[in-house]
């Protein structure tokens, strides 16, 4: 005897086509409006209570009638990111091809686990392609994770069980002899912390290293603290260096650091989650030389190659090592090749804390075969000349005052009110009523940073939607909301 599938779970062809087609209106509708739209809008308030106070639906409801709601409370409120004129974080618009590859991603629904089935090849590929880009042996493995924090914690466990001096996956750190060191610069990322205290290294135990006046970590002092901390009887484990901070775009001197780190048989942990995809361009690749020399990187498609997110990329150079770190199978059990069975090559969850894995690779996949390498490169070099026409703007300008040097596509700067005499703690209160008006505004939308201690507004141009207007109403647009009130302090 057999029962009919519920036409909720079982949908026609027909269903299919008509909500599928409507879904793709909305997306339409979505892309091609939005530069008539504000780039940002809050959320309103008594929306947000009903959706943070609301009962979960007992009875279901039509496809329509979702996307109806779809329509009317969630579009019309974005993150913004998607606006030519959303200039905030690292957050690019997505590359229109990776929209739809999300959508067939979710309807082969595999488990990228491992096995032998088309999602694994494709994120084999998308792999071997950054392990090319970035300079490193075919030796190297890597895997797409969430993001750069995600590949910052994977990163830093494979350096935590290659360097450290006995078997920490038995033993854990309750029995570590000396304490084991973890080294950064003051413009590192703040998820590198989490990382080093979720790995039990703690906090503590990370030193912050002195950097030059571009923001740049200085390889001598480096050298100097991994020396005092040997005579101290530590351990020194990992260096995390930056291939352009999320701050303003400083690139340390990698070349210089990777020597420290192999005279003390210390890791190399790049975090190039913004700023390595700039080795592709001709302005940036001489800076951008030592990445071929880390143990590990951090690369985010989903920043500087606008692949709609989650994809982030953590390649290791000796794929044996991060395989050791995770793995729970018995070597003498490991797939290693099984191309014409069941099992496939290596097992991703082999490589990495996750189990069930969702198919990130296609978005990627499908990103880079639509634009190729050409196409991103011309979209950087774009986003980095829409940088230094901002920065030549307010260079240019006796009511702002830039931060130098720029780098990569991030320019930071304040404005700079007509008295004579402000305060610095003052212009830090001035600008940031400033920023709050202009977001609100939905004319552009910044985001802010700060540099030893001072607030600074933050240009991030990593939009290949924007358009040279897009950039010169910048300027305009904080003049503009300077002019509506006061802001002195």
């Amino acid at each position: 005897m057999t029962s009919k599938v519920p036409s909720e779970w079982a949908w026609s062809a027909d269903e299919l086509r008509r909500i599928g087609y409507r879904t793709v209106d909305i997306i339409v509708e979505h892309l091609t409006r939005l530069r008539e739209q504000p780039v940002f809008r809050p959320f309103p308030r008594d929306l947000a209570a009903g959706y943070l106070d609301a009962d979960p639906p007992e009875e279901g409801l039509t496809a329509d009638v979702i996307l109806d709601k779809f329509e009317k409370e969630i579009a019309p409120y974005p993150f913004g990111n998607g606006h030519p004129r959303f200039f905030g974080w690292v957050n690019p618009p997505p590359s229109v091809i990776g929209i739809f590859a999300d959508a067939l991603a979710a309807a082969m629904n595999p488990s990228c686990a491992g096995g032998n089935h088309a999602a694994i090849y494709v994120e084999r590929e998308v792999i071997g392609w950054f392990r090319r880009i970035l300079g490193f042996p075919a030796e190297a493995i890597g895997l797409l994770v969430s993001g750069g924090s995600m590949a910052a914690l994977t990163a830093l466990a494979v350096a935590r069980h290659t360097k450290c001096p006995f078997d920490v996956r038995s033993r854990g750190l309750q029995s570590v002899a000396s304490r084991l060191v973890v080294y950064r610069s003051g413009e590192t990322h703040g998820c590198h912390q989490k990382a080093i205290e979720l790995l039990g290294i703690g906090s503590d135990n990370l030193r912050t290293v002195d950097h030059d006046s571009s923001l740049r970590l200085v390889p001598a002092a480096l050298d100097a603290a991994i020396r005092n901390d040997v005579e101290a009887g530590l351990t020194p484990l990992a260096v995390v260096a930056n291939a352009g901070t999320v701050n303003t775009g400083a690139i340390d001197p990698i070349d210089e650091i990777a020597v420290v780190c192999r005279r003390h048989d210390v890791w190399l942990h790049v975090d190039g989650a913004y700023g390595a995809p700039a080795v592709l361009s001709e302005r940036y690749k001489s800076q951008l030389s030592g990445l071929e020399q880390a143990d590990s990187i951090a690369l985010d498609p989903h920043k500087w190659l606008y692949v709609p997110v989650e994809a982030g990329l953590v390649l290791v150079r000796n794929g044996a090592a991060m395989r050791a770190a995770f793995s729970l199978v018995p070597p003498y059990l490991r797939t290693d090749g099984d191309i014409e069975g069941v099992g496939g090559p290596p097992w991703f969850s082999e490589y990495g804390f996750q189990q069930t894995r969702g198919f990130r690779a296609l978005k990627v996949w499908m990103a880079v075969r639509y634009h190729g390498l050409a196409g991103h490169r011309k979209a950087i070099e774009r986003d980095i000349d829409h940088a230094r026409a901002l920065a030549e703007a307010l260079r240019a300008a006796s009511d702002f005052q830039l931060f130098e040097p720029q780098g990569l596509s991030i320019v930071c700067f304040r404005y700079l009110p007509r008295a004579e005499r402000v305060t610095p703690e003052a212009l830090d209160t001035i600008n940031q009523l400033l920023l709050t008006r202009l977001q609100l505004s939905g004319r552009v939308f910044l985001s802010s940073t700060t540099i030893d201690g001072r607030f600074w507004l933050r240009a991030c141009f990593v939009n290949p939607l924007a358009s040279d207007d897009d950039v010169g109403a910048i300027l305009d647009a904080v003049r503009d909301a300077a002019g509506r009130g006061p802001i002195s302090s």
